[in-house]
């Protein structure tokens, strides 16, 4: 029997992807005329809010993560990488691979939500040499670069080699890089009583942001208030200074001219010796983005205000890979999960009036507020116009983001890890683990539509 069913496809696994199925389900679960499908690289919704708490030994690896399966339960699921995605055809195809064949799935409506990657700015080096806190893998591996920079550091005697071991350095001043840098300084100060030779003076965090501000988007009191309790604690926040290399040795930065009309350059030139350089400095879109038939404009879909893909009616981009303005400072939105999750919403109520013939909503994104966790208890929260700092922000952070999660079973988990850290040391041991080489793509083997 051959089905007539409107199918809408949905591409990514992320908050926008996850909260857009979520809102088509509570419309089209029961209807059997609608047939939802996602399809995600992995089989579940990382909670990238708290993975520096994953990288500092805080939250156990596996509390952020929650299955899709789980939380959509009445759409259909592929875990796959995606090939292609042909708006003309109305087909997305996936890689087959030596263990799996590669599937074309038609799509009446499709809905792109493939966030980003990672952004080196085409230094390879960087690229090459540097951890990333993007995936539940980073964090991992990132914790256990720490560790092990201690340890060596703890027997070692040359104190040039020693410095090196125990001065960390994190690109970026943003949310990732402020909460990944008060995350890490946590982490050195709570192990450190473990290994006798290494004082509290000897450790180093470093932030470099090329901005003359961190946290941009911030209101500048609370952004200063941060910075100020960061300094304190010993984390060392270097502003309007770019990375320009990375041997895995040594890190070369450049001061930012501020004065750009002085004919002459006296760019400041210096060099950290570090082992271990966290980036968190920029997002791209994915490639598969890139080599779409879909237009883009700076690596992104573009949009037009109901977030349909220009020249593709029922086709919406939303998220990280979305080229969407801010109309009062004609700039992208920041690659935020509010963002994402206010478009996602958006989308699939004009999914619905698509389907039911109704009249579309454009997208306007009010901010509900801001908020970030600067380390030891403290933090910065923005709401309803009121500027909140210290203690009481940071427990805001956690009330909110703890509500958040949409699974009982991970909120609780995640609760009882504060609760924990509240009167244990966290665990030092050191997961021998190895980077995770890519998967090689195959050239495509049957292609077949996902129609039994």
């Amino acid at each position: 029997m051959v089905r007539n069913k409107k199918k809408i496809v949905i591409l990514g696994g992320g908050f926008a992807g996850v909260e857009c199925a979520r809102q088509l389900e509570s419309e089209f679960g029961d209807d059997p005329e609608i047939e939802l499908v996602m399809v995600s690289e992995d089989n579940f919704l990382l909670f990238t809010p708290m993975l520096p708490q994953v990288a500092s030994g805080m939250i156990e690896t596996r509390h952020i993560v929650l299955p899709i399966r789980t939380i959509c339960q009445k759409t259909k699921f592929y875990e796959g990488k995606i090939k292609n995605v042909d708006p003309y055809g109305k087909l997305v195809t996936l890689w087959g691979t030596g263990d799996k064949r590669s599937i074309s799935i038609h799509y009446d409506f499709l809905v792109v939500a493939l966030g980003s990657e990672t952004n080196f700015f085409g230094m390879a080096d960087v690229e090459k040499n540097a951890y990333t806190m993007k995936t539940l893998n980073d964090a991992v591996m990132l914790r256990n670069r720490v560790i092990d920079m201690l340890e060596q550091a703890e027997n070692e005697t040359d104190p040039i080699l020693r410095k090196s071991f125990l001065n960390f350095v994190v690109v970026g001043g943003g949310f990732a890089g402020i909460e990944t840098a008060g995350e890490l300084m946590d982490l050195l100060l709570d192990a450190r009583k473990h290994y006798h030779t290494i004082h509290k003076r000897d450790l180093k965090v470093i932030v470099l942001e090329a901005l003359p501000i961190i946290l941009p988007g911030f209101n500048e009191k609370l952004a200063n208030f941060a910075k100020e309790k960061m300094t304190i604690r010993g984390i060392d926040i270097r502003l309007q200074t770019a990375v320009t290399s990375f041997d895995g040795n040594e890190v070369t930065t450049k001061s930012l001219d501020q004065n750009p009309k002085d004919p002459i350059d006296e760019t400041i030139v210096d060099i950290i010796r570090t082992k271990t350089l966290i980036w968190t400095a920029g997002v791209t879109p994915v490639n598969t983005i890139k080599r779409s038939m879909l237009k883009t404009d700076r690596g992104k879909v573009v949009i037009n205000e109901f977030l349909e893909a220009q020249g593709f009616q029922g086709v919406f981009a939303i998220g990280d890979c979305a080229l969407f303005l801010n109309p009062e400072t004609k700039k992208p939105f920041p690659p935020t999960a509010q963002i994402a999750e206010a478009q996602a919403k958006v989308a699939a109520k004009n999914l619905k009036a698509i389907i039911k013939n109704t009249e579309k909503e454009k997208f306007e994104y009010h901010s509900k507020g801001q908020m970030a966790i600067i380390g030891k208890r403290s933090g910065i929260a923005t709401f309803f116009g009121m500027n909140i700092s210290g203690f009481w922000a940071w427990l805001i952070w956690r009330n909110i983001y703890l509500s958040k999660i949409p699974i009982l079973d991970k909120k609780i988990r995640v609760f009882l890890d504060w609760a924990i850290d509240l009167f244990f040391d966290r665990d030092i041991s050191r997961l021998k683990l190895m980077k995770h080489e890519e998967e090689k793509e195959y050239k495509v083997l049957d292609e077949v539509d996902d129609v039994w």
